[in-house]
């Protein structure tokens, strides 16, 4: 596998425009499918599900949906003891760093003189968690998105994952669900699960938000009951940005990038650097890491299709390109990172200095790796404890406070043509008869 530094400057219009598409999820080839299937959850409930779940146990009914105590109990006894106090340790960092997001729960101000304005703080009272699973486990995605719900107050957190044979749910998802306190798991893959969690079924209940990954069939789901419950941005393959200068050590840098490309085929890395000779330096480890890699064809297929070596002529030009591209991760590998960081407009989780990796943030340093892709991060953040809260307003007039605005509200009401939200003020100025 050989990959060549690119000049930022010399890229034609097409191939810097690809370079920032990178793997943005289409799913219109799915978009119809999916939509008969969360229909179908919708109106067949329970029944629905069942069927779905044929594949994992021949004689699977509605009383195998749920993930029952005993269950998770046996989960405790097949995963290994260092993973679970991994989880553990991951479990605090967490919620100690979601706990520090927690705004106030009141706070007001007064507007004018008799007009007092304010805002709460209160948090939704049921959110279902979509965890993948089947071949593969995620229990770090669990800490995750169940433990800021958990922070934020939320009354009941739910889980819905991907069964394996048997209808059995992961071990590692079920110990990760009861240190995160999650009150239910339901045994529910892709659109499935996610129709099931929006219009609730007979066993599982409706959730007022969904939140989590999935692959593209999870996207469109979540796209299509959105309006139905609040989802979290909708998320593609994974993908990080690297900005390093001349201290930036190649054969870390290398392990850096090829460690974003084993997430999937469609995972993207990019490294902008202002040294050629760090580009070069890079690109001949990463050539010598890959003769020893395994599954090869996944680190090919990312780095073939959308990962890249940029070199920028200031360090102006590689801030603007990150800005830009507005990375999933965006690590800061500088002689001074925390001066980059001040130019840094749109980055989902960013990661300072050499000792800061990627990985870090995927399990245990405490901040969410639920992230905006695909340039979202111009318009999203990771998941938080805001995210399951809402913030309704108030306000309390006094009279005097009310006839102070009077004349200005009963203008534009007028204005706008609606004479009874006129009336509605003028009539508390009417003199009794």
């Amino acid at each position: 596998m050989k990959i060549k530094p690119e000049r930022i400057e010399r890229l034609n219009p097409q191939k810097r425009a690809s370079i920032l598409r990178r793997s943005a999820v289409d799913v219109s080839g799915v978009y119809d499918h999916v939509r008969r299937i969360v229909e179908d959850v919708r109106t067949r409930g329970d029944e629905a599900l069942v069927e779905a779940n044929r594949e994992f146990k021949a004689d699977v009914t509605a009383s195998d949906l749920e993930v029952t105590p005993d269950e998770i109990e046996k989960a405790f006894d097949q995963v290994e003891g260092k993973v679970v106090e991994a989880l553990k340790i991951a479990a605090k960092n967490i919620a100690t760093f979601h706990e520090a997001q927690r705004d106030r729960e009141m706070w007001s101000v007064e507007v004018a003189e008799g007009i007092v304005a304010g805002r709460m703080i209160r948090p939704m009272d049921r959110v279902g968690c979509y965890i993948p699973g089947g071949r593969a486990a995620y229990p770090s995605t669990v800490l995750m998105t169940a433990i800021p719900a958990r922070v934020a107050g939320v009354k009941e957190t739910l889980i819905a994952t991907p069964p394996g044979q048997g209808m059995k749910a992961h071990p590692a998802t079920l110990v990760a669900a009861r240190l995160a306190s999650c009150d239910r798991i339901f045994k529910a893959g892709g659109p499935w699960g996610i129709a099931a969690l929006a219009f609730g079924t007979e066993t599982v209940p409706k959730v007022d938000k969904i939140v989590g990954p999935g692959n593209k069939y999870v996207t469109a789901a979540k796209m299509i009951v959105y309006g139905q419950v609040d989802i979290d941005s909708p998320a593609g393959p994974s993908e990080a940005l690297i900005l390093a200068d001349e201290t930036g050590d190649p054969s870390l840098i290398a392990l850096d990038f090829l460690s974003q490309t084993e997430h999937d085929p469609d995972s993207a890395a990019v490294l902008v650097t202002v040294s050629e000779k760090l580009a070069e330096d890079v690109c001949k480890a990463i050539e010598r890491e890959f003769a020893s890699l395994p599954r090869k064809e996944i680190f090919d297929s990312s780095l073939r299709k959308h990962s890249h070596v940029l070199i920028a002529k200031s360090m102006g030009e590689a801030v603007a390109f990150s800005n830009e591209y507005a990375p999933e991760h965006l690590q800061i590998i500088t002689s001074d990172p925390f001066s980059t960081l001040k130019e840094i407009r749109h980055a989902g989780s960013i990661f300072l200095g050499p000792f800061a990796p990627v990985p870090v943030g995927d399990y245990a340093s405490g901040t969410n790796h639920v992230l905006p892709t695909a340039q979202c991060a111009r318009m999203f953040s990771g998941l938080s404890v805001d995210d399951f809260v809402k913030k309704p307003t108030f306000q309390h007039l006094t009279k005097e406070g009310l006839a102070s605005l009077k004349d200005a509200v009963v203008t534009l009401a007028h204005a706008e043509g609606l004479p009874n939200h006129a009336r509605a003020v003028e009539a508390r100025f009417r003199q009794k008869e």
